[in-house]
């Protein structure tokens, strides 16, 4: 074939020269279909398509379009060539004279989308010394990308899987490609809750190769799939553990979902895994992976502080819930002890009722009463009005309290909880205030005197109480926000 037109028309192909194709051309028109058909390897397109040569591609492409549909050895096009090299303009050039190629698979089963998405873009491990993002790269393939998607239903195109069952998202989460990625989800959002092979979602192909930035990316948007278990029974903590990505963990921890005590199929928690694994195990690219001047039992220390951390905090908020739960259970009751206190003591005030009608009515019309009266009502007439005003109070009051309590109100929440507080604090002060009241009412005129003493110094007392319970919630929360604003731990640290 040396020195042949067919030798060199490929030549012309590899060097890109439009100069010799159109000589080869007015020699023999049919040349370049002749060779595309019968060539059992690659074709010229696909020769020039790999080198990069546009001018000569859109050269063969004005002569010969359908040449785009040709497939090489290995099933490939001149598309597929053009999306795994990363050259956008030819990508546009052969989707325009065949956009259908869009959907052909090669001999592993992969569209050209698949193929954009899984090349080396640039080196995403952000723990690697030597990492530096090559953004040319970056945008090149995501045009293609973006190319591809417009050329065909992106679902259809997103959603097909290769020989190994991924589809691209799989791929650009294997290789972290954050913006790739960040493109197909937005093209076909239903793709990324599709499983790869062994049962692993998106989170597992990040988390297993060690692409937190892509993680952040895809997490927040496939939040019910972070407790997901591969055929193995693993979660992604698990698998982060696994292989001690401590950033990934201190990550994970941060979501109140991740199940800690999520068992595998061995019946492992991912502490149960920590424990197990002897640094000796730990393969070369794990040792790599971490920082120099860290030592592996020293990460996986780090590992067990965050994880017992975790389960600390998850304690802790199981703590208060149940506190909160104690503390309505306890309200309940004592609002339902009130109620009945404020209610017999409406229907029998202290000092009882009348018996009988008054035998005079017309004489004295302001003494007069009637048989069920209270008798507080006719000697002490005032003391009466404010009796019943705060014995009210306390009832309603704590009728209320019940009624919200048993309306299924999230009060486990503080904030509910304290609104409960105040209408009890509003209720004892006036079941106290019906007490003294009364006390007043029923003390003979013998010891009368004696009463302002005694009130004083309840009056005091309840004061005090108050103000210690208002003193103290102000405190508590002062504290509070000091450790939100990280004050009392830097202090403590100080100290130290």
């Amino acid at each position: 074939m040396e020195g042949s037109p067919e030798k060199k028309l490929y030549d012309s192909a590899a060097e890109g020269n439009t100069k010799s194709l159109q000589e080869l051309l007015q020699k023999d028109k049919f040349i370049l279909d002749r060779v595309s058909f019968t060539s059992p390897n690659k074709t010229p397109l696909h020769v020039a398509t790999m080198k990069g040569h546009l001018p000569f591609i859109k050269q063969i492409l004005i002569r010969s379009p359908q040449i785009a549909q040709q497939l090489d050895s290995q099933q490939s096009s001149p598309l597929h060539v053009a999306s795994a090299e990363g050259y956008p303009e030819i990508v546009e050039e052969l989707l325009a004279a065949a956009p259908h190629m869009c959907m052909s698979r090669d001999c592993q089963g992969r569209t050209p989308l698949h193929h954009a998405v899984v090349q080396e873009i640039f080196y995403s491990n952000h723990r690697h010394r030597l990492a530096r993002p090559l953004l040319v790269e970056d945008k090149r393939y995501l045009e293609i990308v973006k190319k591809l998607l417009s050329a065909a239903p992106a679902p259809d195109m997103c959603l097909s899987r290769d020989c190994q069952g991924r589809n691209p998202l799989h791929l650009a989460a294997m290789k972290g490609h954050v913006e790739i990625l960040r493109e197909l989800i937005q093209k076909a959002p239903s793709a990324a809750r599709e499983k790869a092979d062994r049962d692993q979602t998106l989170l597992h192909l990040c988390v297993k190769h060690d692409h937190l930035e892509a993680l952040k990316l895809l997490l927040p948007n496939l939040n019910d799939l972070i407790n997901a278990k591969d055929a193995d029974g693993d979660t992604i903590l698990h698998m982060a553990v696994a292989v001690e990505q401590t950033e990934i963990i201190r990550y994970l921890v941060r979501f109140k979902e991740i199940d800690l005590n999520a068992e595998n199929s061995n019946g492992h928690t991912p502490m149960d895994i920590l424990e197990k694994s002897q640094p000796e195990e730990r393969n070369l690219q794990t040792a790599i992976d971490i920082s120099e001047d860290s030592q592996p039992e020293e990460t996986k220390i780090q590992i067990r502080a965050i994880l017992r951390l975790r389960h600390c905090n998850s304690k802790t908020q199981t703590q208060r819930v149940m506190w909160l739960t104690k503390k309505g259970d306890a309200i309940m009751v004592m609002a339902v002890l009130i109620a009945t206190m404020a209610f017999q003591a409406g229907v029998s005030p202290a000092g009882g009722i009348w018996q009988e009608n008054s035998k005079d009515n017309s004489k004295q019309e302001d003494n007069a009463y009637k048989a069920g009266e209270a008798i507080m009502s006719s000697t002490h007439p005032e003391a009466y009005k404010n009796f019943i005003c705060a014995n009210t109070i306390a009832f309603v009051s704590s009728v209320t309290t019940i009624l919200l309590l048993l309306s299924g109100l999230p009060f486990r929440r503080e904030l509910y909880m304290s609104i409960l507080m105040i209408i009890m604090w509003l209720t004892v002060t006036s079941l106290s205030a019906s007490y003294a009241i009364s006390i007043f009412v029923v003390t003979p005129e013998t010891i009368e005197k004696l009463m302002p003493g005694v009130l004083k110094i309840g009056l005091g007392v309840w004061f005090a109480v108050m103000g210690i319970l208002l003193v103290g919630s102000k405190v508590k929360r002062l504290q509070k926000w000091l450790n939100e604003k990280g004050v009392i731990g830097a202090e403590r640290n100080k100290n130290k």
